[in-house]
């Protein structure tokens, strides 16, 4: 006798999976200055630590929402828990750069399986509608809230066992993560296996990988070095490659087809431009309060609940309401303007700065455009989407938020560096200072991209949307 479905119980599981993913692209970033004091690591080492992670999520995710419509959604989402899960037992035992990347890099491999899956077994659950806009909307509470609770969650586990239980504490969350999926997810019906897209998925993530890597090797190099500029032009070739390649691939990893969904482009841009203002943020802050302003990995990691709270309470209580009254177009806007204020205050703060009164009201304004932005998004990507490819739609949104948060954050250095003369770690205040201030106004500018957006597609997709759902349909 087929097992009851728990929608319930489902829900919880895949915001769980979300959650965790979410989590650890954050929570380095407070425990980067002790990462670096243990295993006697060079300034320019410490953003591998965080890109990587983002590089080998975002370059497979459309390989992993493909993976999920083809192999089965549970079964992918078990894999990519499990990878992620020895990955991370590797990273809190690394004793060098090389083991601790190379950890980084699978935890990256089994997120980009792991993230798409959940998402589609979340839409495949809950049907189109009230109960599925809930849903997703939760579902986003859980990504959204995860980036904030990261750092400082990072900040205590940094502060008390160390540094590598920001990894271990991932195994035994994972294997209860297991353990549940296993027993509540139904197992994976009949499947319609098609070819796998090899050549697409290489040169995609190819691509996307030589983009940012020439980005974040413009820090040190300049823009004008040849290495940066053979990473980015073979980066730019790779994904026109790419483009070709699905336009004849009788089986295509991503059909072009999918870029003629308006509200779905606009979801990935401002998605995209969410995460680039935001990681971008929360990267520079902890070097500033770390080195610049001498808090601990504790002080840091508290200092970041203004932006924890406010986000989960506007994830979990405000936005669904204001999605509900004025739609996914206005949400967006409404919280990428308050991220925009937020950032353009931080972008004035003093050298020496103080937390209440020059900290406080910017963290207060990006938690509350965080929290409601990651939820509008994720109901704005899947207006009209059918289920037979939600797991790639899942994989396109999940891809632009974490190679917008990639891009945003080696762009951000990059204009830190010309300011300050340095991005990772020198104890000038001034520079530091300096360079947060001009990061900020940069990071602002990522906002009123996604505020213009979606104003203007995400709105005018919306009210197409709205004009179709008036045709009556059968209900059964």
């Amino acid at each position: 006798m087929p097992r009851r479905l728990v929608p319930a119980a489902i829900l919880a599981l895949m915001c769980g999976a979300q959650f965790i993913v979410t989590l650890d692209i954050a929570i380095v970033n407070v425990a980067l200055p002790s990462i670096r004091t243990d295993l006697g690591l060079a300034p320019s080492d410490l953003q591998w630590v965080v890109i990587t992670y983002g590089l080998m999520l975002g370059g497979l995710l459309l390989l992993g929402g493909r993976a999920a419509d083809l192999l089965g959604r549970r079964r992918m989402l078990l894999l990519g828990l499990g990878l992620f899960a020895l990955a991370s037992l590797t990273a809190g035992l690394s004793d060098s750069f090389a083991q601790l990347v190379l950890s980084r890099a699978v935890q990256g491999v089994g997120a980009a399986f792991t993230a798409p899956a959940a998402l589609a077994i979340l839409v495949w659950t809950f049907p189109e509608g009230a109960a599925r806009t809930k849903a997703l909307g939760l579902f986003g509470a859980a990504g959204g809230s995860a980036a904030a609770v990261g750092v400082v969650v990072s900040g205590a586990l940094t502060a008390g066992p160390g540094w590598a239980w920001i990894f271990f504490i991932n195994v035994p969350i994972v294997a209860v993560l297991l353990a549940l999926v296993t027993k509540y997810v139904p197992a994976d019906g009949v499947i319609q296996r098609g070819r796998a897209d090899i050549a697409g998925a290489v040169t995609v993530t190819g691509g996307l990988m030589a983009i940012v890597y020439g980005i974040n090797k413009s820090v040190e190099r300049g823009w004008t070095a040849p290495s940066t500029l053979g990473f980015l032009i073979g980066g730019a070739c790779a994904l026109a490659v790419f483009a070709l390649i699905e336009h004849r691939a009788a089986e295509p990893l991503m059909p072009l087809s999918m870029f003629r969904r308006p509200t779905l482009n606009a979801a990935n841009l401002t998605a995209a431009m969410v995460f680039a203002s935001f990681f971008a943020t929360i990267f520079e802050a902890s070097l500033l309060m770390q080195q610049g302003l001498g808090y601990s990995p504790l002080r840091t990691g508290v200092a970041y609940l203004a932006i924890a709270g406010t986000a989960l309470v506007m994830a979990g209580g405000v936005a669904p309401v204001i999605l509900a009254k004025v739609g996914a177009g206005w949400t967006l806007a409404l919280g990428e303007a308050c991220a925009a204020a937020g950032l353009v205050w931080l972008a004035r703060v003093p050298v020496h700065a103080q937390y209440w009164q020059d900290l406080f009201p910017g963290f207060l304004g990006l938690g509350v455009g965080v929290g409601l932005s990651l939820v509008a998004v994720q109901v704005a990507a899947f207006i009209g989407i059918p289920e037979s490819v939600s797991g790639l739609a899942g994989g396109m949104v999940e891809t632009a938020r974490e190679m917008g948060g990639a891009l945003g954050t080696a762009i951000v250095a990059s204009v830190a560096l010309a300011v300050s003369g340095t991005v990772a770690a020198i104890p000038d205040p001034e520079a530091l200072t300096a360079g947060f201030r001009r990061g900020s106004l940069v990071a602002a500018g990522f906002a009123l991209v996604a505020v213009v957006t979606a104003l203007t597609v995400v709105r005018r997709a919306e009210r197409a949307a709205g004009r179709t759902e008036v045709v009556p349909v059968e209900v059964h």
